[in-house]
């Protein structure tokens, strides 16, 4: 049997209040404000003492707002050795902004994190893994090395492209219109962690009022029933059809700060 590389890690996002300002529908709400004040104050050192205890190392995603409202917390991140990555200012939707809004983003948050940690980042993730059509060409001129937002593959990491393109139905024309085939762009040298929403803590375990799917009620002892069948499926399947993956798994201190959730990760 051939010698197996596996790559297994967490990924860290703090949304915190940044989640609700531009991604959940709370920024008129003084409750779920408050709930994102919890996560950087209270869920954050939470899953620093969990990675202490068991020597994880982790990729943590910092949005500038969260950076800007909780510099305490972000530096025991930073001085715990950790990775710190950048994850938009305000949660903000890249595929709602334009390019400029975008770049302004990406230069200050870049600048943030580098005067912060004394190194400029190597990867970010988007927000609410929502990515647009300039994010490639505005990652590479700033040096960045890697995005975990997009899923075109589930455990191998590969080069992204720009400039992908297709055609979207438009029900007035004619079907012909929109027959086409997706239009594939050029391969670039920054590198995707594919990312996976089954492998991902806040669909299943956070509630927000603004959702009409969201959970968060939901038997902790049940999704970590899913979680290990579906963690142990996915690992068992790679391990047998690759001789190399990687196996990135994504949690927020937003969830998994929770007590329910911190044992969960635990056992």
């Amino acid at each position: 049997m051939a010698k197996k590389r596996i790559l297994v890690g967490y990924g860290v996002d703090i949304d915190a209040v940044a989640g609700w300002l531009g991604s959940y529908g709370g920024e008129n709400s003084v409750s779920d404000i408050s709930r994102g004040l919890w996560a950087g104050h209270v869920g954050t050192p939470r899953l620093l003492k969990l990675f202490e205890k068991y020597n994880i190392k982790a990729s943590w995603f910092i949005p500038g707002h969260t950076l800007d409202t909780f510099p305490e917390e972000c530096a025991m991140v930073r001085d715990a050795g950790h990775e710190i990555g950048l994850h938009g200012y305000s949660h903000e939707n890249p595929s709602s902004l334009s390019k400029k809004q975008q770049r302004d983003i990406l230069d200050k948050t870049y600048r943030m994190v580098t005067d912060f940690c004394g190194k400029p980042p190597r990867g970010i993730v988007a927000p609410w893994w929502e990515c647009s059509a300039e994010m490639v060409d505005l990652l590479l001129a700033y040096g960045i090395e890697y995005d975990h937002s997009m899923s075109h593959e589930d455990c191998q990491m590969y080069w992204l492209r720009t400039g992908d393109s297709w055609t979207k139905i438009e029900y007035n024309q004619k079907a012909e219109t929109w027959m086409k085939p997706l239009v594939r762009g050029n391969t670039t040298g920054l590198v995707e962690i594919p990312g996976s929403w089954y492998i991902d803590d806040l669909p299943p375990m956070m509630f927000i009022k603004n959702s009409a799917n969201s959970h968060g009620w939901v038997n902790p002892r049940d999704v970590e029933d899913i979680w290990k069948v579906t963690l142990q499926d996915h690992f068992d399947y790679f391990y047998r059809e690759y001789d190399e993956f990687v196996f990135p798994m994504t949690i927020h201190p937003d969830v998994s700060g929770r007590p329910h959730v911190l044992l969960m990760h635990e056992r």
